[in-house]
């Protein structure tokens, strides 16, 4: 009733400018934007919370939990899309990045679907990070700053002026910020709001029978079990966009952990001949199908590193929306080199979504770094690699 009555009365105002200017002679000329449900004046998409619409091309979008990561992918991540996030060599980082999305449903009040063939969703819950709070989140980045300002301030004397010009990775919580939150990775998400947020677990032992019927359309059983229950959620549950829905509109955000792991009874990592392998790209295909036309988002991990067969990697970028890389620097040489020595490992941004646009995003900064400081997990340009070629050099030839 309150919306009525304000919508009333904004319809009324238009009415009463419009007679004044005929009055006065001037142009009968509306803005209709607050009846058209225009960005101005209360469009639709604003309306569920912890969303907003993308400035580029009026996508609806939802925070990754990481305000860093949103920055780069054009301002969040887009609903109806998949993220897929290839896991780092020893599994440390990624899951992180995994558990920041689900804390971002629970701080937004968006409905969760986990699913994992490695642990219980149950379990996953009680391990996300607590939300990190302005004015605490605000310390922590200035004391961060001020230990790194003698080194910035060299760094900007010896790197020449084109490079000073790159943005910046945003690493800090913003006050002034209503869309997406901050987290503490020393700390867990308190027990009452999980306890008051709406979830579903998919643990993939406890889904398998010991009489397995026969796999359609080359399906592996945890596959199958799994598109049946996100589809039965989205459904029942009134995430389905094609439908009028009855309940208060709302997001389902969808994790998937470990996809195309031995676990999940796939041989992608166990095997090169891609003749038969086509439980996972069938998987994606379909389940893509069925975020498009729903009010969800899904992020994915996959250990992509493990999967000898290149085709096989090409055909799962193609189907995902969206692929970020991560790169540990734990056991290899870069743990120990210098130019590696702020950091935790590399980022690649592999692919952004291209919707509603001929041409996606390209982001100015080529080079991100990741590392994991007391409390937070923060995305930077590094400049590692053009301040080697400056000392070899003295210029960077294009």
């Amino acid at each position: 009733m309150a919306a009525a009555a304000t919508r009333g009365s904004g319809a009324g105002e238009t009415r009463s400018e419009a007679a004044a200017a005929g009055q006065h002679g001037g142009t009968s000329f509306q803005r209709k934007g607050s009846r058209a449900g225009g960005i101005g004046g209360g469009s639709r998409l604003v309306s569920i919370a912890g969303t907003r619409p993308s400035v580029r091309n009026g996508q609806l979008l939802v925070s990754t939990g990481l305000p860093a990561l949103d920055q780069l992918l054009g301002g969040g991540l887009a609903v109806g899309t998949v993220l897929l996030i290839e896991e780092d060599r020893y599994d440390i980082y990624s899951p992180l990045l995994f558990k920041y999305f689900l804390a971002e449903g629970i701080m937004s009040g968006h409905a969760l679907l986990v699913a994992s063939a490695k642990e219980d969703p149950a379990d996953i819950l009680q391990e996300l990070p607590a939300p990190l709070l302005d004015n605490h989140g605000k310390k922590e980045f200035d004391e961060d700053s001020c230990n790194n300002k003698t080194a910035e301030s060299n760094l900007e004397m010896k790197i020449a002026w084109r490079y000073q010009l790159l943005p910046k990775m945003e690493a800090g919580p913003v006050s002034s910020s209503r869309f997406g939150h901050y987290y503490d990775v020393s700390k867990r998400i308190p027990q009452e709001l999980i306890e008051a947020s709406q979830w579903h677990g998919f643990f993939l032992p406890e889904k398998l029978s010991s009489s397995l019927p026969a796999e359609p359309c080359y399906l592996t059983h945890g596959y199958l079990k799994l598109l049946q229950f996100i589809q039965r959620i989205i459904y029942e549950d009134g995430f389905d966009g094609t439908n009028p829905q009855k309940k208060q509109k709302n997001i389902l955000r969808i994790g998937i952990q470990n996809l195309g792991s031995p676990l999940w009874g796939d041989d992608i990592c166990c095997t090169e001949n891609y003749d038969n392998n086509h439980n996972l790209t069938k998987f994606l295909y379909v389940l893509r199908g069925l975020l498009r036309n729903s009010l969800s988002a899904c992020i994915i991990t996959m250990p992509s590193h493990l999967i000898q067969n290149k085709a096989i990697i090409a055909r799962v970028t193609n189907l995902s929306d969206t692929v970020v890389g991560l790169d540990s620097f734990m056991g290899s040489e870069k743990e120990t080199n210098p130019l590696y020595k702020d950091f935790h490992g590399l980022i690649h941004i592999r692919k952004i979504p291209r919707l509603n646009n001929l041409t996606g995003d390209i982001s100015d900064v080529k080079d991100l770094a990741f590392k994991l400081k007391r409390k937070l997990f923060t995305i930077e340009a590094w400049l590692g690699y053009r301040r080697s070629r400056i000392a070899a050099f003295g210029v960077e030839y294009n």
